[in-house]
């Protein structure tokens, strides 16, 4: 007979890796600011009498951009530290249009046809289940609604992909899997979605921050590092990785993209 295991399931383990990283990811510049955040929003379009919901909405960066322009805004996430820094974020803004709520993507405590808009960045590699969170997505959007999503997007090439997942779970071992564009896509159009892509962007993260930010053991971290200085030519390439690595003061990319998905007509 198999010894029960007493380790955390995946989405125990999330809440317990952000519990305690939370406020780094409300000053964290790759979320409060980027291209990506002004493309999702202009492609959402919030208008002043539309209710739209943030998924996923970590800090809230996200989900404060949107309430500039929206009616209001459902700002949930499954982590309740990460609530207390939109509560704060939105103090400092003086913006009062956000209703927060702690809930899972993948079960979320809302109406069908809701919602104007629905949107989710650089959260979804941390769902078990993403098939089951657009599911709930198409479910609580209105007929005329529209989803948009940026994130981390893992490369067609099989070796890319493989190493993308492997420094991602080295850095945070609540990772579970950044999805290739063509994967998106599928999902998307299963979710009953009509798919298009806005962007496909380079996303440029300084390596001492970005560890430190999930405050990445120093193993791992060195780890990682092993793994940039014997990495292959196409690979290098690929992650925008220097010649020498020396310390940890040096920067990389990643691939991202931003798509949107309107409701398909039955």
């Amino acid at each position: 007979m198999t010894a029960p295991s007493h380790a955390p399931d995946v989405k125990s383990h999330v809440q317990r890796q952000f519990a305690d990283v939370a406020a780094n990811y409300r000053t964290s510049k790759v979320h409060a600011a980027g291209a990506d955040l002004e493309l999702m929003v202009a492609a959402a379009d919030p208008q002043a009498d539309m209710l739209a919901l943030d998924a996923g909405c970590g800090a809230g960066h996200s989900a404060l951009a949107l309430a500039e322009r929206a009616g209001s805004v459902f700002a949930c996430d499954f982590t309740r530290a990460m609530l207390d820094q939109v509560e704060a974020l939105a103090d400092e803004r003086a913006i009062n249009s956000l209703a927060l709520q702690q809930a899972d993507v993948e079960q979320l405590p809302y109406s069908a046809a809701s919602f104007d808009i629905v949107t989710t960045r650089y959260s979804a590699h941390h769902w078990q289940e993403p098939e089951r969170a657009l599911a709930e997505f198409r479910r609580v959007l209105k007929p005329s609604g529209v989803f948009v999503i940026s994130d981390i997007m893992a490369g067609e090439d099989f070796a890319q992909d493989t190493f993308l997942q492997t420094i991602e779970l080295l850095r945070d071992p609540s990772h579970v899997r950044d999805f290739r564009l063509s994967e998106w896509l599928a999902m998307l159009r299963a979710a009953g979605f009509v798919a298009e892509v806005l962007d496909r962007f380079e996303l440029s993260l300084h390596f001492a921050t970005w560890t430190q930010r999930m405050r990445t053991a120093r193993s791992n971290r060195d780890m990682i590092k092993s793994l940039f200085a014997g990495a292959s030519a196409d690979i290098r390439r690929g992650f925008g990785l220097p010649e020498q690595i020396s310390g940890d003061d040096f920067s990389f990319t990643i691939p991202g993209a931003v798509i949107r998905g309107r409701p398909a007509v039955v």
